[in-house]
């Protein structure tokens, strides 16, 4: 068996896409292409195996095969789903539910938390993130009156930002950013602002008010991380996140390094650069754009080249 699985993203047409996905060397279908789910195993989007005695197969279906092939705990589901996004328009303003009200809500979907690396910003670029409300019933009230500025919290952002984001959270990205998102995997979200925008058939997206009342930390409390980062022969490693469900690393390569694999599968995103990956003598060669599993029976791996990727794993 493969001791590294390669992965066909699946492409979301989105009302804030456009076309900047373009620059990982993908072929995107035509239309505003918001999102690139480059690692993913959900009902509403599975990405296809590329390579080895799996080919063929979506990871949902593999991971129902064989589960510890990519996790050493074995989940429900395959626990994440990793992403990139091209804000070409702002997302609208929301907030995702934690696993327990998900599972009761949503049909058993999970919850979910997610992380955000900035991977570029056009100057002047701002998420929403969080809120002003001191009480449920102040955060209410600032609904129900729609004082949407009095309400939300912004924040500059440029190329290289990390933010995590627990459930619960009131958050969106702005026009202009394009992000490399590690997430739960779970596809609710629940919308409470859209900026009054319509689709091409002149309808507004559904809103999800009461949905966000309940869900919602308040008061706000900005959750931050503190990167530590380990300088290598042939590369830097930068840890940028070891929360409840996932760790998010970034691995700057210049050269050759080798690295011990967690004991669980670790996901990996090529987003700059080009070169290889050894593992038992065993030489593939990627690229930006490409992503990949490497499973539990792979302990050691080898990464040369000039290349920067974003790595990750379940906790």
């Amino acid at each position: 068996m493969d001791k590294i699985v390669f992965l066909e993203p699946v492409f979301c047409e989105r009302i804030w896409g456009g076309r900047n996905l373009e620059k990982f060397d993908f072929s995107i279908p035509q239309g505003n292409i918001g999102e690139a789910w480059v690692i993913a195993a959900h009902d509403n989007g599975s990405s296809k195996i590329k390579n080895g005695e799996l080919a063929g197969l979506t990871l949902k279906e593999a991971y129902e095969k064989q589960p510890t092939l990519f996790t050493e705990k074995v989940y429900d589901k395959f626990p994440l789903l990793i992403k990139i996004l091209d804000a070409s328009d702002n997302l609208s303003v929301q907030v995702h539910p934690e696993d327990d009200y998900a599972r009761e809500n949503e049909n058993g979907e999970l919850g979910k938390t997610e992380c955000w690396y900035v991977l570029d910003a056009k100057e002047g670029a701002k998420l929403v993130y969080g809120h002003t409300a001191k009480t449920k019933e102040e955060f209410n009230d600032k609904i129900n009156r729609e004082q949407w500025q009095e309400l939300f919290l912004e924040e500059e952002v440029k190329a290289g930002d990390f933010f995590y984001i627990p459930a619960g959270t009131l958050h969106a990205i702005g026009e202009g950013i394009l992000i490399y998102e590690v997430q739960q995997n779970s596809d609710t979200t629940y919308r409470v602002y859209d900026y009054d925008r319509v689709d091409k058939d002149g309808n507004k997206r559904e809103l999800h008010i009461e949905k966000t009342k309940d869900v919602s930390k308040v008061p706000f409390e900005k959750v931050t991380t503190r990167p530590r980062e380990e300088k290598l022969e042939g590369a830097t490693v930068t840890y940028l996140a070891d929360e409840k469900y996932f760790s998010v690393f970034k691995v700057e390569v210049e050269g050759q390094v080798s690295l011990e694999k967690t004991r669980t599968g670790n996901l990996f995103t090529v987003l700059n650069g080009s070169g290889s990956v050894e593992i038992d003598g065993n030489s593939y060669d990627v690229k930006k754009g490409d992503s990949f599993i490497l499973t539990t029976d792979c302990s050691k791996y080898t990464l040369k080249g000039n290349m920067f990727l974003v790595g990750s794993y379940d906790r």
